[in-house]
Order: structure tokens, then sequence, then C-alpha cells
């Protein structure tokens, strides 16, 4: 998620402000680095897309407590790559093959890649948005699927690891539908984290700060679990190799992990 912890909706002008409140869990790590809006790599810190989603106003997101938890976990990991590529407020329908969002996405995972980064996996945090229509919560499990499968194979990556958060709110009515056909995906390597219970920010859309870090620490873990089964998977060459491609969107949240070696 591209990260609205700690930020409020100033009531006169509807422009949102951040607190910011950067939490212990999420501060600068030597070992963690993120790929800015002009392709560079630079020393990750919060908010991690201000220059990502910057037609909004981000705060903390779950990408720096997962991150920290992972090389707290792990101290043997190595240097974290984080690649965010979050915008809030978008349906599945614009993260299709040809959308502008899916092809910004593959060029930014492919720079990385070529970068010295491994992929190590995706984190996917996705469909408040796609609550509102009905329409859209018919088709989202077949949209979803097919972003997966197109994603996994434009990045020649066919048992890429993905963490799908399940929803904890929405914008409309069909929240359980589409929480439902995100945990009945029925896909090889596709992990779930559900986020139903954490805290709300008083928009009872977005998670809070705290949420944010608890949620980013149920990923690593999630992760961890999940490591050497999906290492083997992708055939990575070198346990050594730690960069990690990871994709957040907000609302839609997507990190592609990357290790480097």
């Amino acid at each position: 998620m591209a990260g609205r912890g700690g930020v409020a909706n100033e009531t006169s002008t509807g422009i949102g402000t951040w607190d910011g409140v950067v939490p212990p869990q999420c501060q600068p790590n030597p070992s963690i680095f993120r790929l800015s809006a002009d392709l560079a790599w630079v020393k990750a810190h919060e908010p991690i897309h201000a220059d990502i989603d910057a037609r909004k106003t981000d705060g903390v997101g779950p990408g720096m407590s997962f991150a920290n938890a992972v090389l707290t976990k792990d101290p043997n990991f190595g240097v974290v790559g984080l690649v965010p590529c979050a915008v809030g407020g978008t349906t599945i329908s614009q993260w299709q093959k040809g959308e502008f969002l899916y092809e910004q996405l593959v060029k930014r995972a492919e720079m990385a890649q070529q970068s010295g980064g491994v992929y190590r996996a995706m984190l996917w945090y996705q469909g408040e948005a796609d609550t509102v229509n009905e329409e859209d919560v018919e088709l989202y499990k077949g949209r979803l699927k097919t972003f997966f499968d197109d994603l996994r194979s434009d990045l020649h990556a066919p048992l890429l690891p993905i963490f799908q958060v399940i929803l904890a709110s929405g914008e409309g009515p069909y929240i359980e539908e589409v929480r439902k056909a995100q945990l009945n995906i029925g896909l090889p390597n596709v992990k779930c984290v559900d986020a139903k219970g954490l805290p709300l920010e008083p928009d009872d859309l977005h998670l809070t700060t705290q949420a944010q870090v608890r949620l980013g620490e149920m990923l690593a873990d999630a992760y961890l679990r999940f490591k050497p089964r999906s290492l083997q998977s992708n055939n990575v060459p070198t346990p050594c190799s730690n960069f990690v491609p990871f994709f957040i969107i907000t609302a839609q949240f997507l990190w592609i992990i990357l290790t480097f070696s």
C-alpha cells in the first residue's frame, strides 16, 4: 500500500496532511533501499511512495516495517531493495496489461533487475475501489488472476511468490465479495495475509500507522516462512543474492522485493 498511516484530511480544504510520525519499526536502515520515481536507488525512508503516488498525501505504509522485520529476523538476509509502484484509489482493471500502471510497473521492475537485483517476492494490497460496483465485483477474480499471470510472464518469473493482503475495508458495500475472490484466487505461490480487524483511520478506509506497522510485520512473517521454497521455485542462482523487488499500491498496494548480491 502506498501508505496513508497518519494522514488526515483538513476539514475546510479536504487536503490531506501527514502527521510526520515515524514509528521505530519504520526508521531508515543502511541495508534498505528504494527505487525512486526517476529510477535511482536511494536510501529508503517514510513516506516511501512520496514521489510515486505524488498526487496524494502519503504517510506510513507497511514497507519499512516489513523490510526491517525481515532483516531483524534474518540477519544474514543482505541488502533489501524496495520497488514501490502504488497508486491509491485504482481498480484492478487499471492494472491490466497494456494499461499505464501495469506498463510502468513492469518497467520499474525490469530496471531494478538490470541494476543487479534478484526478484524475491511481490506484496500486493488492492481492491477497496472494486467494492463499489457489482459488475466490477463479478469480474474481479478473473481480472486479478490475469494480472498475476501476465506480470509473472512479463517478468520471466513464472513462480514469483506473491503475498496478497486480504481487504480490511472498502469504498462500497461489496467488501466480503471481493475478500472471497481474493481468498479463492487458486494460483500457485500466492499466499494470503488477512488485514481484517486491523485498526482503521477515522475515514474507515485506510489503516492507521500502527496497523500499517503490524501489517508489515505480518507480511514479513509470511515471507520468511515461505522463503526457502520460494527461492528454490524461482531458481535463484545463489542463496546469498538478497535483493527483493517489492511493489505496493494504496487501496492498491504493490511492491516488488529484490535483493542485491
